[in-house]
């Protein structure tokens, strides 16, 4: 039986995401066999640091391997993806599933038909915080949860004007498909992924383009606000099949304090999830001995939930089974609110799915 350390993994887009996925697999005494990137700074950077092989060439790099995670900017996870998958290869594929929403078709189509399986890269549900609830909504302490409110919301958090990220060609959008993936994504997951029907929404380009911009931290370099045609913020309202909802608040810079408040409510309790601080709150009422209203802080273990979910993956690849969670399925269900919300903007109404 092959272990999960065993797993030859390689991958592909050697900038600060991969980096962190390899520190990550090196942490575990994991099998990384090398990287790939275009970029040959990049590639010597990788050698450098973590003294396996980086090629210029993916299919160098998948002969080696079992399994890639593949980490570059949205545009090119579907060549990368799907060129993978087709060498037979189990993938995790970094959040987005891609730059928009036929691409993201096009890698669910591979995945369907490849020998290998695809796992899409939603980290945040391997918070332990996420994990209680889940396991609270499991054993019927929420009772039905009929709506999630899900925030992420930067006051000042542009990650470097003039990246990829702020390039809709690149990128596939702003704040919304940057962070916004996250918080829809970990809303469906409460809501365990449902049929999603009606899709509402705004998206805005308020503070990236301006020549004033003010910020005190900023991931990357700031060239300035040339080429910046993305949003950065979106509100949105998103309605299941059976009437549960998803209110979203996302920002990368606006002026009001940030959150990262994830607010789980049902019909027999609540809870808060507090991204930021990795802290959970579980709301309760009853009227046993006297009506009251409860508050319990939830305390978990510190976790890492990265490692955790590459710990989910290497066990798959070693057990021949695709996981469960963080499925393509899932992955292109995300795409499709990010799509309509984009959508509802542009044409000022709400967008049906069903």
């Amino acid at each position: 039986m092959t272990h999960a350390n065993d797993v030859a993994v390689g991958i592909v887009g050697l900038g600060g995401i991969g980096r962190h996925h390899a520190t990550r697999l090196v942490e575990r005494d994991a099998n990384l066999v090398g990287g790939m990137d275009i970029d040959a700074d990049a590639r010597r950077a990788f050698h450098d640091e973590f003294d396996v092989h980086a090629y210029e060439d993916e299919a160098e790099l998948y002969d080696v391997c079992d399994a890639v995670l593949i980490t570059t900017p949205n545009r090119f996870h579907e060549e990368y993806a799907t060129s993978a998958l087709d060498a037979g290869l189990d993938v995790l594929l970094e959040k987005p599933l891609a730059h928009t929403l036929e691409s993201a078709e096009r890698i669910a189509a591979a995945a369907d038909d490849a020998d290998g399986f695809c796992m899409v890269g939603f980290n945040n549900r391997f918070a332990e915080p996420v994990q209680v609830i889940k396991h609270q909504q499991a054993e019927g302490r929420f009772g039905e949860v009929t709506h999630v409110e899900a925030n992420y919301v930067r006051r000042r958090g542009i990650p470097g004007r003039g990246s990829w990220f702020t390039s809709k060609e690149v990128a596939g959008g702003g704040a919304l498909i940057d962070i916004g993936v996250h918080a829809i994504d970990l809303a469906l997951y409460f809501l365990d992924h449902p049929e999603v029907v009606e899709v509402s929404g705004e998206t805005r380009s308020e503070f990236g383009g301006r020549d004033d911009y003010a910020y005190v931290n900023m991931w990357g370099e700031d060239t300035g606000p040339e080429g910046f045609d993305v949003d950065d913020s979106a509100s949105a309202f998103v309605r299941d099949a059976d009437g549960n909802t998803v209110s979203l608040e996302v920002a990368w810079a606006t002026n009001r304090p940030t959150n990262d408040e994830f607010v789980v409510r049902g019909t027999e309790a609540g809870a808060t999830f507090d991204r930021g601080a990795d802290e959970l709150t579980i709301h309760e009422a009853g009227n046993g001995g006297s009506h009251h209203l409860s508050d319990a802080a939830v305390e978990t273990r510190d976790g890492d939930s990265h490692a955790t979910e590459l710990g989910v993956f290497l066990e798959a690849c070693a057990d021949g089974e695709a996981p469960a969670i963080n499925t393509v399925e899932e992955g292109l269900s995300v795409q499709r609110v990010i799509d309509a919300i984009y959508r509802s903007s542009e044409d000022g109404r709400a967008i049906r799915l069903d």
